[in-house]
């Protein structure tokens, strides 16, 4: 999965959001004001410029998907118990970035207070919002 790709279906979940608070090399995509997504650029295997995206985890996963995936790792200036980076680079097959990505972003719903979470899952339903 290339970056643009990944941009157009973080883009395409309910009511998200993007933002620039670190400024313009970080590029965050947020649910409710609150973030499940971050794409920056790093330096990997000699390459410069290769996308990465951190997402959150959860932390047994996370551990798991470092194991399995090279181009996974502890999550880049984040919590690394709860966050992975994750490097776009065509080593890892895109369904697998796009679950990784409906998983980070179902964390951050469900940790939304209970009213703000309720009212998201009656206006997108469970399964939209919980892939």
């Amino acid at each position: 999965m290339d970056e643009n790709t990944l941009i157009a279906y973080a883009l395409s979940l309910p009511e998200v959001s993007e933002d620039y608070p670190f400024g313009p090399q970080a590029q965050v995509f947020k649910v409710a004001g609150k973030m499940f997504a971050l794409i920056g650029h790093t330096e990997w295997k000699g390459q410069e410029n290769v996308a990465q995206v951190n997402l959150k985890c959860d932390p047994q996963e996370a551990l798991m998907l470092r194991d399995v995936f090279e181009a996974v790792i502890p999550g880049y200036h984040m919590n690394k118990v709860h966050w992975n980076s994750v490097l776009l680079d065509g080593s890892i097959p895109a369904a697998e970035i796009e679950r990784m990505v409906d998983k980070s972003y179902g964390l951050v719903v469900k940790g939304l207070k209970k009213a703000e979470r309720r009212a998201m899952e009656i206006r997108w339903g469970e399964q939209r919002l919980y892939k």
